[in-house]
């Protein structure tokens, strides 16, 4: 795992994660509406729509969004919280990231980018965090702070 400061949309990657909940509104669009996941959603309107249908088929797990044309490359959801209104859950994160590294892993992936997961709005200290996901994360992975 690599670190660095900067901003996550701008970072070269092949891949891009989303921090996420499990959330699902009425009209079956995902709840996104702070930190990285309200980000994506300003650059891409639908993701919402895309997100809430994968929960509904899947449950809260790691999934691909698509492909971005622009610099982003694909995106990837990545849950650290199971409702939005929840803090975020360390199990949940390390589920996560195994997860992650498996569908890297499969689409073979070079560079993974991601922000620190359930740090900003999840309300966890990357000290807290860091122990649980550096051991899983090789160097394709980056994690970046703003």
């Amino acid at each position: 795992m690599r670190e660095l400061t900067g901003d996550l949309w701008e970072v070269e990657a092949d891949a891009r994660v989303i921090t996420t909940n499990g959330a699902i509104k009425t009209n079956g669009r995902a709840v996104m509406g702070r930190g990285v996941a309200a980000q994506a959603l300003q650059r891409y309107p639908d993701i919402n729509w895309t997100l809430g249908r994968l929960i509904a088929a899947n449950g809260n797990h790691v999934g691909m969004l698509g492909w971005a044309s622009d610099p982003t490359g694909w995106l990837l959801s990545f849950p650290v919280k199971h409702h939005w209104r929840q803090m975020a859950d360390l199990a949940l994160i390390e589920r996560s990231t195994l997860e992650l590294v498996a569908v890297a892993d499969e689409c073979k992936f070079n560079t993974v980018v991601l922000p620190r997961p359930g740090c900003g709005n999840g309300g966890l200290r990357w000290e807290d965090v860091k122990p649980v996901i550096e051991p899983l994360l090789d160097d394709r992975f980056v994690v970046v702070e703003r």
